[in-house]
């Protein structure tokens, strides 16, 4: 299937490592112009260079801290500066921390809020105009599934990620008139470096697998093929909807 994203341009943040840099290695493979940015400048930069090496790609690795709304002008002006134009938007971001309602203040509240919900908003208002100009546009918002099945201790991610797809579903709405969709990704549990450090204990890595119907994490790189699928031409007719991808996780009928 020939997706049609050859020379079209994409901005996936948090791309140095983990499900980003997947989303960036698979958008790259399929030919698109590949615009990186993560807080670390040592790291993004390994990373363009990896997914240059493997792909033949064009990769723009731009620093920034997406809380920073200086870093993501930087990085769309930079995305048009050398591509002309911004087709594709992944907004990313890592999580909130951990933590019991009575044991958060104000201000956990507030940084979670400019990390998972402000960021995207920020991104998307940034992008919005040139995606008009170039007459199609792909927004797709990588969110946990905890913004449909709220994790325990996870107060902080469950509201703000769920508050991403209040905002996305009623932003289709807004921008189908231009011909730009609108989708999240609800992520379960991948095989990442993140998930390994995290359950690096083998009954703990067991019994996250086994609460998996498929008994297994997922790769990567099969989150890298959804986004690309719902960035591609035969996705347009798909906006304002979250798709799961968790091997059978959430249970629930819608």
């Amino acid at each position: 299937m020939n997706l049609g994203l050859k020379g079209k341009t994409a901005i996936v943040m948090a791309a140095s490592k983990g499900l980003g840099k997947a989303t960036a290695m698979t958008l790259a493979q399929e030919g698109t112009n590949v615009v990186i940015g993560a807080r670390d400048h040592e790291i993004l930069a390994q990373t363009a260079d990896e997914i240059e090496r493997e792909t033949g790609g064009n990769i723009l690795a731009i620093p920034a801290d997406v809380t920073k709304p200086n870093d993501l002008e930087t990085v769309v002006a930079a995305a048009v500066k050398t591509f002309g134009n911004v087709h594709i938007l992944v907004t990313n971001a890592g999580g909130p921390p951990a933590g019991a309602f009575e044991e958060l203040t104000d201000d956990d509240w507030q940084k979670a809020f400019e990390l998972n919900l402000l960021s995207a908003v920020r991104l998307i208002r940034l992008v919005l105009p040139h995606m008009r100009e170039a007459g199609t546009g792909r927004i797709i918002t990588m969110v946990s599934i905890a913004a449909k099945q709220p994790v325990e201790n996870l107060i902080l991610s469950n509201s703000l990620r769920a508050g991403v797809l209040g905002m996305a579903k009623t932003l289709a709405d807004e921008v189908a008139k231009d011909n730009i969709t609108v989708n999240n990704i609800l992520t379960g549990n991948f095989l990442t470096d993140r998930i390994k450090h995290l359950y690096a204990n083998k009954e703990d890595f067991d019994k996250m697998t086994n609460d998996i119907p498929l008994k297994r994490l997922g790769k990567p790189e099969e989150f890298g093929a959804l986004v690309a699928f719902l960035a591609s031409v035969q996705a347009a007719f798909i906006t304002g909807t979250s798709v799961q991808i968790d091997g059978g996780l959430i249970r629930s009928l819608l």
